[in-house]
Protein backbone atom coordinates (compact mmCIF):
# COMPACT_ATOMS: atom_id res chain seq x y z
CA UNK A 1 0.00 0.00 0.00
CA UNK A 2 3.03 2.24 0.73
CA UNK A 3 4.81 1.55 -2.42
CA UNK A 4 6.06 3.61 -4.52
CA UNK A 5 3.16 5.30 -7.44
CA UNK A 6 0.71 4.37 -4.80
CA UNK A 7 -2.50 6.68 -5.32
CA UNK A 8 -4.64 8.95 -3.29
CA UNK A 9 -7.81 7.09 -2.18
CA UNK A 10 -10.94 8.16 0.17
CA UNK A 11 -12.16 5.50 3.32
CA UNK A 12 -14.54 3.84 3.51
CA UNK A 13 -17.71 4.70 5.76
CA UNK A 14 -16.65 8.33 6.57
CA UNK A 15 -18.53 10.15 9.38
CA UNK A 16 -22.09 11.45 7.93
CA UNK A 17 -21.31 15.00 8.97
CA UNK A 18 -18.44 17.97 9.45
CA UNK A 19 -15.19 16.05 10.36
CA UNK A 20 -13.34 18.25 13.11
CA UNK A 21 -10.16 15.82 14.14
CA UNK A 22 -8.24 13.22 12.06
CA UNK A 23 -5.41 11.99 13.96
CA UNK A 24 -2.89 9.50 13.36
CA UNK A 25 -1.71 6.96 16.53
CA UNK A 26 2.02 7.28 17.11
CA UNK A 27 2.80 4.16 17.27
CA UNK A 28 0.90 2.17 14.59
CA UNK A 29 1.23 4.05 11.09
CA UNK A 30 -1.79 2.19 9.84
CA UNK A 31 -4.87 3.42 12.60
CA UNK A 32 -6.33 6.52 12.29
CA UNK A 33 -9.32 8.26 14.34
CA UNK A 34 -11.46 10.85 13.52
CA UNK A 35 -13.97 12.82 15.44
CA UNK A 36 -17.24 14.47 13.83
CA UNK A 37 -20.41 16.42 14.41
CA UNK A 38 -22.12 13.93 13.64
CA UNK A 39 -21.53 12.11 17.49
CA UNK A 40 -19.28 9.96 17.13
CA UNK A 41 -15.33 8.94 17.63
CA UNK A 42 -13.99 6.06 14.17
CA UNK A 43 -10.85 3.96 14.31
CA UNK A 44 -9.95 3.23 10.96
CA UNK A 45 -7.14 0.85 9.89
CA UNK A 46 -6.38 2.68 6.92
CA UNK A 47 -4.00 0.11 5.07
CA UNK A 48 -6.91 -2.60 5.23
CA UNK A 49 -8.98 0.34 4.36
CA UNK A 50 -11.33 -0.53 7.25
CA UNK A 51 -14.07 1.19 9.65
CA UNK A 52 -12.19 -0.73 13.16
CA UNK A 53 -14.76 0.55 16.11
CA UNK A 54 -17.72 3.60 15.61
CA UNK A 55 -18.20 4.87 19.24
CA UNK A 56 -21.16 7.21 20.19
CA UNK A 57 -20.64 10.54 22.26
CA UNK A 58 -23.51 12.58 23.43
CA UNK A 59 -22.40 15.35 21.75
CA UNK A 60 -20.27 16.68 18.70
CA UNK A 61 -17.08 15.63 18.89
CA UNK A 62 -14.22 18.53 18.61
CA UNK A 63 -11.13 16.51 19.00
CA UNK A 64 -9.84 13.19 19.56
CA UNK A 65 -6.06 11.80 20.49
CA UNK A 66 -4.27 8.67 20.87
CA UNK A 67 -2.28 8.01 24.03
CA UNK A 68 -0.81 4.86 22.27
CA UNK A 69 -2.57 2.54 19.60
CA UNK A 70 -5.23 1.29 22.02
CA UNK A 71 -6.24 3.96 23.89
CA UNK A 72 -7.90 7.00 21.89
CA UNK A 73 -9.40 10.09 24.03
CA UNK A 74 -12.21 12.43 22.90
CA UNK A 75 -14.07 15.61 24.16
CA UNK A 76 -16.35 18.03 22.54
CA UNK A 77 -19.37 19.84 22.80
CA UNK A 78 -20.75 17.86 26.07
CA UNK A 79 -17.83 18.70 27.88
CA UNK A 80 -16.29 15.56 29.20
CA UNK A 81 -13.13 13.87 28.21
CA UNK A 82 -13.39 10.46 27.41
CA UNK A 83 -11.29 7.39 27.85
CA UNK A 84 -12.03 4.26 25.33
CA UNK A 85 -9.88 0.98 25.09
CA UNK A 86 -9.97 0.33 21.59
CA UNK A 87 -9.43 -3.39 21.84
CA UNK A 88 -11.86 -4.15 24.53
CA UNK A 89 -14.44 -0.59 23.87
CA UNK A 90 -14.31 -0.17 27.31
CA UNK A 91 -15.11 3.78 28.69
CA UNK A 92 -13.88 5.97 31.28
CA UNK A 93 -14.42 9.71 31.55
CA UNK A 94 -11.61 11.32 33.12
CA UNK A 95 -14.01 14.12 33.70
CA UNK A 96 -15.20 17.49 32.62
CA UNK A 97 -15.24 21.39 31.80
CA UNK A 98 -17.44 23.81 32.56
CA UNK A 99 -17.80 24.76 29.24
CA UNK A 100 -16.95 22.53 25.50
CA UNK A 101 -13.96 20.95 25.43
CA UNK A 102 -12.12 22.44 21.73
CA UNK A 103 -8.83 20.61 21.96
CA UNK A 104 -7.18 17.59 23.30
CA UNK A 105 -3.35 16.65 23.14
CA UNK A 106 -1.26 13.78 24.13
CA UNK A 107 2.09 14.92 26.35
CA UNK A 108 4.23 11.61 25.67
CA UNK A 109 6.78 12.86 27.66
CA UNK A 110 4.78 13.01 31.05
CA UNK A 111 1.88 10.61 29.68
CA UNK A 112 -1.02 12.88 30.62
CA UNK A 113 -3.47 14.38 28.44
CA UNK A 114 -3.83 18.07 27.87
CA UNK A 115 -7.39 19.22 27.26
CA UNK A 116 -8.15 23.30 26.61
CA UNK A 117 -12.09 24.69 26.40
CA UNK A 118 -13.72 27.40 25.93
CA UNK A 119 -14.23 27.87 29.85
CA UNK A 120 -10.62 29.33 29.67
CA UNK A 121 -9.05 26.80 31.50
CA UNK A 122 -6.47 24.02 30.32
CA UNK A 123 -6.17 21.27 32.42
CA UNK A 124 -4.34 18.40 32.65
CA UNK A 125 -5.06 14.62 33.39
CA UNK A 126 -3.71 11.44 34.43
CA UNK A 127 -5.16 8.56 32.69
CA UNK A 128 -3.54 5.43 34.53
CA UNK A 129 -5.17 7.49 37.94
CA UNK A 130 -7.82 6.90 39.55
CA UNK A 131 -7.63 10.98 40.98
CA UNK A 132 -7.17 11.77 37.23
CA UNK A 133 -6.89 15.35 37.34
CA UNK A 134 -3.76 16.57 37.73
CA UNK A 135 -4.16 20.23 37.14
CA UNK A 136 -6.01 23.28 36.30
CA UNK A 137 -4.78 26.12 34.97
CA UNK A 138 -6.61 29.43 34.41
CA UNK A 139 -6.13 31.44 30.75
CA UNK A 140 -7.20 34.69 30.28
CA UNK A 141 -9.67 33.77 27.18
CA UNK A 142 -11.41 30.97 25.07
CA UNK A 143 -9.48 28.18 24.12
CA UNK A 144 -9.26 27.69 20.19
CA UNK A 145 -6.28 25.41 20.12
CA UNK A 146 -3.33 23.73 21.69
CA UNK A 147 -0.12 21.79 20.97
CA UNK A 148 2.75 19.73 23.03
CA UNK A 149 5.92 18.75 21.99
CA UNK A 150 9.60 18.04 24.09
CA UNK A 151 7.33 19.34 27.44
CA UNK A 152 6.80 22.66 25.41
CA UNK A 153 3.07 23.50 25.78
CA UNK A 154 1.66 25.92 23.43
CA UNK A 155 -2.07 27.48 23.59
CA UNK A 156 -3.70 29.70 21.57
CA UNK A 157 -6.77 31.69 22.39
CA UNK A 158 -9.14 34.46 21.82
CA UNK A 159 -8.04 37.58 22.18
CA UNK A 160 -4.61 36.79 19.97
CA UNK A 161 -3.08 35.90 23.54
CA UNK A 162 -0.41 32.64 23.12
CA UNK A 163 1.01 31.71 26.05
CA UNK A 164 3.83 29.02 26.17
CA UNK A 165 4.32 26.40 29.45
CA UNK A 166 6.94 23.75 30.68
CA UNK A 167 4.57 21.00 31.50
CA UNK A 168 6.40 19.98 33.77
CA UNK A 169 5.91 22.93 35.50
CA UNK A 170 2.65 24.67 34.73
CA UNK A 171 1.67 26.80 37.86
CA UNK A 172 4.24 29.59 35.85
CA UNK A 173 4.21 30.96 32.36
CA UNK A 174 7.39 30.67 30.72
CA UNK A 175 6.08 32.97 27.75
CA UNK A 176 3.24 35.37 27.14
CA UNK A 177 2.79 36.40 23.18
CA UNK A 178 0.88 38.56 21.29
CA UNK A 179 -0.15 36.14 18.08
CA UNK A 180 2.14 37.73 15.13
CA UNK A 181 -1.22 37.12 12.94
CA UNK A 182 -4.02 39.92 13.12
CA UNK A 183 -6.92 37.51 13.44
CA UNK A 184 -8.36 34.86 15.06
CA UNK A 185 -6.37 31.96 15.50
CA UNK A 186 -7.16 28.42 13.74
CA UNK A 187 -4.62 26.26 14.57
CA UNK A 188 -1.40 25.83 16.52
CA UNK A 189 1.25 23.10 15.84
CA UNK A 190 4.68 22.64 17.46
CA UNK A 191 7.31 21.94 15.86
CA UNK A 192 8.68 18.34 16.62
CA UNK A 193 12.40 19.28 17.51
CA UNK A 194 10.69 21.40 19.75
CA UNK A 195 12.11 24.50 18.93
CA UNK A 196 9.09 26.27 17.73
CA UNK A 197 5.39 26.23 16.55
CA UNK A 198 3.58 27.55 13.44
CA UNK A 199 -0.15 29.02 13.68
CA UNK A 200 -2.23 29.86 11.59
CA UNK A 201 -5.76 32.30 11.08
CA UNK A 202 -9.06 32.50 9.60
CA UNK A 203 -7.40 35.32 7.33
CA UNK A 204 -5.35 33.00 5.08
CA UNK A 205 -1.92 33.59 6.71
CA UNK A 206 0.67 31.39 8.90
CA UNK A 207 2.91 32.19 11.31
CA UNK A 208 6.66 30.34 11.92
CA UNK A 209 8.32 31.35 15.54
CA UNK A 210 10.38 30.25 18.05
CA UNK A 211 10.36 29.45 21.71
CA UNK A 212 14.11 30.55 22.49
CA UNK A 213 13.49 34.27 23.41
CA UNK A 214 17.28 35.82 22.12
CA UNK A 215 16.56 38.61 19.94
CA UNK A 216 19.08 36.54 17.30
CA UNK A 217 15.96 33.66 17.65
CA UNK A 218 13.13 35.99 17.75
CA UNK A 219 14.65 37.72 14.34
CA UNK A 220 13.80 34.59 12.71
CA UNK A 221 10.10 34.74 13.15
CA UNK A 222 7.86 35.46 9.99
CA UNK A 223 4.76 35.28 8.79
CA UNK A 224 2.96 34.46 4.97
CA UNK A 225 -0.11 34.77 3.10
CA UNK A 226 -1.77 31.21 1.59
CA UNK A 227 -4.77 29.81 0.83
CA UNK A 228 -5.98 33.15 -1.25
CA UNK A 229 -7.40 32.68 -5.16
CA UNK A 230 -7.58 35.54 -6.90
CA UNK A 231 -10.23 35.86 -9.68
CA UNK A 232 -10.24 38.71 -12.26
CA UNK A 233 -8.66 41.31 -9.42
CA UNK A 234 -10.85 40.04 -6.38
CA UNK A 235 -8.85 38.18 -4.13
CA UNK A 236 -10.86 35.51 -1.82
CA UNK A 237 -9.07 35.12 1.63
CA UNK A 238 -9.66 31.54 3.23
CA UNK A 239 -9.15 30.50 6.76
CA UNK A 240 -6.24 28.01 7.10
CA UNK A 241 -8.29 25.44 9.35
CA UNK A 242 -5.19 23.16 9.62
CA UNK A 243 -1.65 22.60 9.98
CA UNK A 244 0.57 19.08 10.65
CA UNK A 245 4.05 18.47 10.86
CA UNK A 246 5.93 15.87 9.08
CA UNK A 247 7.41 13.82 12.00
CA UNK A 248 10.50 12.93 10.57
CA UNK A 249 11.40 15.79 7.97
CA UNK A 250 9.95 19.09 10.30
CA UNK A 251 8.11 20.88 7.18
CA UNK A 252 4.72 21.27 7.68
CA UNK A 253 0.75 21.30 5.85
CA UNK A 254 -1.05 23.60 5.53
CA UNK A 255 -5.04 23.37 4.36
CA UNK A 256 -7.23 25.96 3.76
CA UNK A 257 -11.12 26.84 3.33
CA UNK A 258 -10.08 26.86 -0.20
CA UNK A 259 -10.02 23.05 -0.72
CA UNK A 260 -5.67 23.49 -0.91
CA UNK A 261 -2.65 21.39 0.75
CA UNK A 262 0.65 23.11 0.48
CA UNK A 263 3.70 21.54 2.14
CA UNK A 264 6.18 24.17 3.87
CA UNK A 265 9.89 24.18 4.15
CA UNK A 266 9.55 26.39 7.22
CA UNK A 267 13.70 26.29 7.86
CA UNK A 268 14.00 27.46 3.68
CA UNK A 269 10.64 29.69 3.67
CA UNK A 270 9.84 27.77 0.26
CA UNK A 271 6.38 26.07 -0.77
CA UNK A 272 7.71 22.34 -1.64
CA UNK A 273 3.97 20.76 -3.13
CA UNK A 274 0.60 21.95 -3.58
CA UNK A 275 -1.61 18.97 -3.61
CA UNK A 276 -4.42 19.10 -6.49
CA UNK A 277 -7.29 20.69 -4.83
CA UNK A 278 -10.33 18.65 -2.80
CA UNK A 279 -13.97 18.97 -3.18
CA UNK A 280 -14.40 21.21 -0.36
CA UNK A 281 -12.64 22.99 2.88
CA UNK A 282 -9.59 20.98 4.99
CA UNK A 283 -10.68 20.94 7.83
CA UNK A 284 -8.18 18.56 9.70
CA UNK A 285 -4.67 16.81 8.69
CA UNK A 286 -2.33 13.93 10.20
CA UNK A 287 0.80 12.63 8.68
CA UNK A 288 1.73 9.13 10.02
CA UNK A 289 4.39 8.53 12.35
CA UNK A 290 6.36 7.45 9.65
CA UNK A 291 5.92 10.19 7.62
CA UNK A 292 4.87 8.36 4.77
CA UNK A 293 0.70 9.06 4.64
CA UNK A 294 -1.65 12.17 5.23
CA UNK A 295 -4.76 11.58 6.24
CA UNK A 296 -6.63 14.96 4.67
CA UNK A 297 -10.42 15.30 6.18
CA UNK A 298 -12.33 17.19 2.97
CA UNK A 299 -15.11 18.45 5.31
CA UNK A 300 -17.09 21.98 4.35
CA UNK A 301 -16.16 24.44 7.55
CA UNK A 302 -19.23 26.92 6.63
CA UNK A 303 -16.58 29.70 5.57
CA UNK A 304 -19.56 30.71 3.24
CA UNK A 305 -23.04 29.82 5.70
CA UNK A 306 -25.10 27.02 4.24
CA UNK A 307 -25.32 26.02 1.49
CA UNK A 308 -24.97 22.80 -0.82
CA UNK A 309 -21.52 21.17 -0.31
CA UNK A 310 -19.45 17.97 -1.24
CA UNK A 311 -19.81 14.73 0.97
CA UNK A 312 -17.60 14.37 4.10
CA UNK A 313 -14.84 12.56 3.18
CA UNK A 314 -10.87 11.55 4.60
CA UNK A 315 -8.55 10.98 1.92
CA UNK A 316 -5.35 9.06 2.69
CA UNK A 317 -2.43 10.36 0.54
CA UNK A 318 1.20 8.89 0.15
CA UNK A 319 3.60 11.42 0.34
CA UNK A 320 7.07 11.24 -1.23
CA UNK A 321 10.78 12.93 0.58
CA UNK A 322 10.29 14.68 -2.46
CA UNK A 323 7.31 16.36 -1.36
CA UNK A 324 8.26 16.52 2.64
CA UNK A 325 12.20 16.96 2.48
CA UNK A 326 13.59 20.20 3.08
CA UNK A 327 15.34 21.24 -0.12
CA UNK A 328 19.20 21.95 0.42
CA UNK A 329 20.43 25.23 -0.39
CA UNK A 330 22.48 25.87 -3.10
CA UNK A 331 26.44 25.63 -2.72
Amino acid sequence: MQGAGVEQFELHDPPTDGITSVVFSPDDPSLLLVGSWDKHVRLYDVVANQLRLKYPSKAAVLDVAFSDSVHGFSAGLDRRLKMVDLHTTTETILGSHDDAIRCVEYCKETGNIITGSWDKTVRVWDPRSNDSVVGKYMQPAKIYSLDVAQNKLVVAMAGRSVYIYDVRNMKETLQRRESSLKFMARMVRCMPNGEGYASSSIEGRVAVEFFDPSPEMQAKKYAFKCHRQKQEEVETVYPVNALAFHPIHGTFASGGGDGVVNVWDGFNKKRLRVYPKYPTSIASMSFNSDGRLLAVASSYTFEEGEKDHPPDSIFIRPVSDADTKPKQPAA
